[in-house]
């Protein structure tokens, strides 16, 4: 345990639905809940507003509108969300180099490692400085916990929620613990709380109490040991600047089970194009593709292909995980796809596709089997076929809450969209007053989706030449 709070453990407030709140003045001081709108979607967000009904993140849907049934119900947008968090994590780059993301809005920062604070008081000072530069970069609020160890860091950034700061003294973490749930302990789920529960233990006081020999008896000496010690305020683990991602990977819940083998393999397709994107993005490339398909009963079906060097070329991947879904039975339907890659690594094996290429004719040669046809490199594989203007027009989406332009209102917002119209209220994040609503035909030619807008108001470099 360190003798100075300058752990500090940042957390944003109702990340995505405050986001949503900032982009669209409408919104502001309203219940907004973000996540998958469809049957079998759930919460991912829900702003303060909404959680006054009830309404928290991992609800279904369902019963988020039940609850909440006049909110507002958007569709992520993490292009948006990931704007804005690399935002924030150059702001926390600036107090140390010791920075660990944990998710897109929540991150540790070693302020010792970065000279930014070594007592209490310049801890302190530091907080409240990124509070306020997170507010005025982003328009956002994050709520700030600073100790000696990061896990009383975190519980205390949870106990300024929402837009505070926490810091807990070194010495009173035991006195701070005490009467707290043992849930909020880390690696305390439903089974260990309920466990614990059983055996009379029910606050941190209780673990301390009953003593590591008895905590080791009941879940077992790793965690029993590990336990005890968290119970006593200790928690030596470091801020870790990089973590080594393991693996990538995308998946869907479909509102409706999917039954016909070639919508099937679509949006397998379409699953293993985003996976490579996101493997892209990442700056890594690997060996092994992965499929998971869970059926109808909730059975869910996992199976892997390792090629012969690692990629990150969407043929590739889309051919392997359309090998893999031919193994697979999902008579009955299919309520969920998901495509990964592991065995990751920073290069690129650049002659796989001759590699499968070769393999292909080998077995065409040997065999008598029909040549296998491998993709070029170079020219990935639209995922569909290019519409026709009668298409386009039952094609074309607008999810709610995903920003649009049109060519005479300017920037807006989907509101929401059915029966051939979409309905659009034209507002942008610096706008004053809610803006006015209007409604168009899915297939205006004059409205189209569009980029996010800042959410702060860019001020102009006087350095910079005039346009």
């Amino acid at each position: 345990m360190r003798p100075a709070p300058t752990i500090l453990h940042l957390d944003m407030d109702a990340f995505f639905a405050a986001a949503e709140q900032a982009a669209k003045p409408s919104l502001r001081g309203k219940p907004v809940v973000v996540g998958g709108l469809g049957p079998r979607g759930v919460v991912s967000t829900a702003s303060y507003e909404a959680r006054r009904f009830g309404v928290h993140s991992a609800m279904p849907m369902a019963q988020a509108r039940r609850l909440a049934p006049n909110a507002a119900y958007l569709v992520p947008r993490f292009t948006l969300y990931r704007t804005v968090s690399e935002q924030v994590m150059r702001l926390l780059g600036g107090l140390s180099p010791l920075v660990e993301p944990l998710s897109l809005d929540e991150a540790f920062v070693d302020l010792e490692a970065g000279g930014s604070a070594h007592d209490s008081a310049s801890a302190r000072a530091t907080g409240e400085r990124l509070r306020r530069d997170i507010r005025a970069v982003t328009g956002l609020t994050g709520s700030v916990g600073l100790a000696g160890s990061k896990m009383l860091a975190k519980i205390a950034s949870e106990q300024a929620k929402p837009d505070g700061l926490l810091l807990i003294e070194p010495g009173t973490e035991r006195e701070l613990l005490g009467p707290m749930s043992v849930r909020t302990l880390p690696g305390v789920g439903p089974a260990t709380g309920e466990h614990l529960r059983r055996a009379g233990m029910t606050t941190v006081a209780d673990l301390t109490e009953a003593g590591e020999d008895e905590l080791v008896r009941l879940v077992g000496k790793a965690h029993g040991t590990s336990l005890y010690r968290m119970a006593s305020g200790h928690d030596d683990r470091p801020v870790v600047a990089e973590r080594e991602t393991k693996s990538v990977s995308v998946e869907d819940t479909f509102d409706v089970d999917l039954h016909d083998r070639v919508r099937v393999r679509t949006e397998v397709d379409r699953l293993a194009d985003r996976c490579v994107e996101r493997l892209r993005r990442s700056g890594h490339s690997g060996r092994t593709i992965v499929l998971k398909v869970r059926r109808y009963d909730f059975s869910t079906l996992t199976r892997s292909e390792t090629l012969r060097g690692p990629t990150d070329d969407p043929g590739v991947v889309r051919e392997a995980a359309g090998r893999l879904l031919e193994s697979l039975d999902t008579t009955g339907g299919v309520r969920l796809l998901g495509v990964g890659v592991t065995g990751l690594t920073d290069y690129t094996q650049e002659d796989l596709f001759a590699q499968a290429a070769a393999d292909a004719q080998a077995t065409g040669a040997g065999g008598g089997a029909d040549p296998v046809v491998v993709p070029e490199a170079s020219e990935p594989r639209p995922e569909r076929e290019p519409e026709t203007d009668a298409e386009a027009v039952t094609e074309r989406h607008w999810p709610a809450g995903h920003d649009v332009r049109h060519t005479e209102y300017g920037a807006g917002w989907v509101q929401g969209s059915g029966v051939g119209r979409v309905t659009v209220r034209f507002e942008e994040p610096t706008s004053v007053v809610p803006g006015r609503v209007r409604t168009f035909r899915t297939d205006d030619p004059d409205l189209e989706l569009s980029e996010p807008l800042p959410l702060v108001a860019v001020e102009p470099d006087p350095a910079a030449p005039p346009p």
